[in-house]
């Protein structure tokens, strides 16, 4: 690639909703010419109570599923990239584009392809308008045939693609599999489409832009008026993103930390804010507090196993993983005592799950006891230099203590970054707003 300074930017939903929202971005892209690769979101909500591009895909694709008309989904869906059209005066085929997909209904195909479209036509008008190349993400982001991402295979297309194509647009959320089939990320994913282009564009800078001024120290739904994050680690956004703090799809860490690209989270309602860096290494050590961030998630389950002289029996935890992997299951935390073990479920993930598990523990490593247990949250305490800081936990325990939650769960690695605890999960709020208030 060029030695030239390149930054890839991925704007959202909200980033791209309008007419006026496409002229921020333009503005955005103008004032810096190093940001020559663009990935585009489906466009998001308008205004209280509009619904997003995608959220309009999901219901022709399941209205068209059941043989119900979708004429009106239809003329809504079309009228949503017309505005953008006719309001910028752009000069390209949307009509085209948009009959072959409603004639692509006819034969039922993939949801997959049916969402992803949001994001495919966003990232043609916004094409025409910076008068830029589009590159179709189905040729450059790639998907095995179980539709698990193919990391290096896409950073080598990719790259050859981007050396020969200095400006581009590629749209975010979706790929291919080898069978031509498309395949989409989880919601969020144009995130990862983004970082996946910065790895492959050899990036200097991955700058990802919504409608907030970056991560906030805490959820401001359970938290009253926490502060900005601005500056944090991959290490330290990857143990609050798995809690559940958003802005950034977790999964869009991997490639930038690689790569060793620095990201950061931007407002491109208020450009000119400092936003939040997401950097391989701090700097410098934060004065003051070392609480980072605060999260935490309640949508788990417990099974829980006991075993007389569990330490002695060699092998006894490779069996317990086998059985997991043999029922598809994966853990999340697994604490442990002398004559137990805890394994920490996501509830979603193991849905209708638990009991065959159960069954298939008891036939292969004959516990003494087994039983699922339900109720408990987890929220991590996320800093920097912990492990030095005897004083860190101490302000913890001391605030939940204060606060009267009791502590079912303690996990701390040896040179971890956070302090995870399990408490009732109807206590998570009182928790985390306790703790954030001692340690803040």
């Amino acid at each position: 690639m060029s030695q030239e300074r390149c930054v890839v930017t991925k704007f959202g939903g909200t980033s791209l909703a309008s007419p006026e929202q496409f002229r921020k971005v333009k503005a955005i892209l103008d004032a810096d010419a190093a940001r020559r690769y663009v990935v585009p979101s489906a466009p998001g909500k308008r205004f209280s109570g509009d619904r997003k591009v995608t959220d309009l895909l999901i219901a022709l694709y399941e209205t068209n599923e059941q043989r119900q008309p979708t004429d009106g989904l239809l003329r809504e869906l079309y009228a949503r990239f017309e505005e953008i059209r006719k309001d910028l005066g752009l000069h390209c085929d949307l009509e085209s584009e948009f009959s072959l997909f409603a004639s692509r209904l006819e034969d039922h195909p993939s949801r997959d392809y049916v969402v992803s479209r949001g994001e495919y036509f966003n990232g043609l008008l916004l094409s025409a308008y910076l008068q830029i190349p589009f590159i179709d993400a189905a040729e450059v982001i790639f998907f095995d045939a179980d539709g698990e991402l193919e990391a290096e295979l896409t950073n080598r297309v990719l790259s050859r693609r981007l050396s020969r194509q200095p400006r581009a647009v590629i749209p975010g959320f979706y790929g291919s599999k080898p069978d031509g089939e498309l395949k989409t990320f989880t919601r969020g994913g144009s995130d990862i489409t983004g970082s996946l282009v910065a790895r492959a564009a050899g990036a200097d800078l991955y700058e990802n832009w919504t409608d907030v001024s970056g991560f906030l120290a805490a959820d401001p739904r359970v938290v009253d008026h926490p502060r900005f994050i601005r500056t944090i680690t991959y290490r330290e956004l990857r143990e609050l993103s798995y809690m559940g703090a958003s802005v950034l799809h977790e999964d869009a860490i991997f490639p930038v930390k690689w790569a060793n690209i620095p990201i950061r989270i931007c407002n491109t309602n208020h450009p000119d804010e400092q936003g939040t860096n997401i950097v391989p290494v701090r700097e410098e050590t934060t004065s003051g507090s070392r609480l980072i961030g605060i999260a935490g998630r309640d949508d788990l389950c417990v099974v829980h196993i006991e075993k007389d002289r569990m330490e002695a029996i060699v092998g006894y935890a490779a069996t317990v993983m086998n059985v997991l992997a043999s029922q598809g299951v994966a853990f999340h935390h697994l604490p442990a005592e002398i004559d137990a073990l805890d394994i920490i479920l996501s509830e979603p993930e193991t849905e209708g799950k638990v009991e065959p598990l159960l069954n298939a523990l008891r036939e292969e490593a004959h516990p003494d006891l087994v039983r699922a247990e339900y109720g408990l949250a987890l929220f991590a305490a996320v800093g920097t230099g912990l492990p030095e800081d005897p004083s860190f936990a101490s302000s913890v325990f001391a605030a939940l203590s204060k606060a009267d939650i009791p502590v079912r769960m303690i996990s701390n690695g040896y040179r971890g970054t956070n302090l995870i605890i399990g408490v009732p999960k109807d206590r998570l709020s009182d928790a985390l707003r306790a703790v954030y208030a001692a340690c803040s």
